[in-house]
């Protein structure tokens, strides 16, 4: 590893890494390296992988930094929307370009098109009228959100529950925040529990008014 544009294969980062090339393999098709395909294989930069190593040996001192979620930092009245279109793709492109405008995010189109792509997966519908479509990229500086309030139900989120959704919390994070990543997808959970606060932002008329109910509710 010589050269900051080396382009490394599996059985080269395992090798670095010391752990099996099943176990990158695996950690590339979930996302938790940064990786890329060409063609039919991975391959990795090593300047990015030596920086996801860092970053990876300092989580535990991130990791405490991160224990509470700070709304106020991770979301702003500029990136809470009010949606009108009836289609879940519609609805996921149009927060996309809201959350894309965060100084967080370097790369809107790979932002829109990961997130449509996860989507493809598997719905991120959590039941209860309230999806939380969410990515990691390596485009991203820092973790960021953005919310979309739907005046018209989302017919086909395929929701566990056939609840059609009207609530869209969009997350976008750095490879390296999974342990963040998963408390906030966990935190808004939770929070939005409470049917009362649901409502109110259902029924809020401006930005800053769902703002407010998301920082202080």
């Amino acid at each position: 590893m010589n050269d900051d544009n080396d382009i490394l294969t599996i059985e080269e980062v395992a090798k670095y890494l010391r752990v099996s090339d099943r176990t990158v393999y695996d950690w590339a098709q979930k996302g938790e390296i940064p990786a890329g395909k060409i063609g039919t294989v991975w391959r990795f930069k090593k300047s990015e992988v030596e920086h996801w190593v860092n970053a990876r040996l300092s989580s535990e001192s991130a990791a405490k930094r991160d224990e509470s979620i700070q709304v106020k930092n991770i979301i702003s009245p500029d990136r809470i929307v009010f949606i009108n279109h009836s289609t879940k793709h519609d609805a996921l492109v149009q927060l996309a370009d809201v959350l894309a405008t965060a100084p967080q995010i370097k790369n809107g189109m790979e932002l829109t098109e990961e997130i449509l792509k996860r989507e493809e997966l598997m719905s991120t519908a959590i039941g209860r009228g309230i999806a939380i479509p969410h990515v990691r990229l390596s485009s991203v500086t820092d973790l960021v959100m953005a919310v979309g309030i739907c005046r018209k139900n989302l017919e086909d989120f395929q929701s566990l529950d056939d609840v059609p959704v009207n609530l869209l919390f969009m997350i976008a994070a750095a490879y390296n925040q999974h342990s963040y990543y998963l408390k906030t997808i966990s935190y808004f959970s939770a929070k939005l529990k409470n049917t009362q606060l649901m409502d109110s932002l259902l029924a809020s008329q401006t930005e800053m008014e769902a703002y407010n109910l998301l920082l202080h509710g």
